[in-house]
């Protein structure tokens, strides 16, 4: 007996049995997580092949659309089309580090600029961060922590400022 299996998220969406005479026909479709990966396709074709099954077209998993936008005259920020529901001070901070995209900065200077005071606690910073981060998931670099110096945009994050007037 073997045994395939796929790592990350397998979902099954229909099962359907049907038998006519003394054929069992068996359809499984299985959706693929944005974690499979492509020799786990590799995987159920051999599956399907020592099962004795048809062909079938496999197409890997798609992209997400990691693609922000940011509307600064609607204070809005998308996630593909996805509206994304941010506090003021989670917003700030991204439009902050979205017009500054390879800037790095400290918590003091974030204190200063979006905060626009430094009395406030430099934990309050990270809070925030891992509030964004939260909130775009994984798939989403919005942040990069640079250890013992700052955070800045995320190198692979791609931010649009929306320009109302353009």
């Amino acid at each position: 007996m073997e045994v395939a299996e796929a790592s990350g998220e397998v979902r099954t969406h229909g099962v359907e049995a049907r038998q006519s005479g003394d054929v069992l026909t068996v359809t499984v479709q299985l959706r693929f997580g944005p974690a499979a990966r492509p020799e786990d396709l590799g995987r159920l074709d051999a599956l399907l092949a020592l099962l004795g099954g048809d062909p079938v077209l496999v197409s890997p998993p798609k992209e997400p659309d990691r693609h922000l936008r940011i509307d600064p005259q609607a204070r809005a920020v998308y996630c593909g089309r996805t509206e994304v529901a941010l506090t003021r001070r989670e917003y700030d901070l991204l439009l902050h580090l979205a017009e500054h995209p390879r800037q790095v900065f400290t918590r003091r200077q974030l204190l200063q600029r979006v905060w626009e005071q430094s009395r406030t606690s430099p934990r309050s910073v990270d809070v925030h961060v891992r509030r964004l981060r939260a909130k775009f998931g994984a798939d989403v670099p919005v942040v990069t922590t640079l250890r013992g110096v700052g955070y800045r945009l995320g190198v692979d994050c791609a931010v649009e400022i929306v320009d109302a007037l353009a």
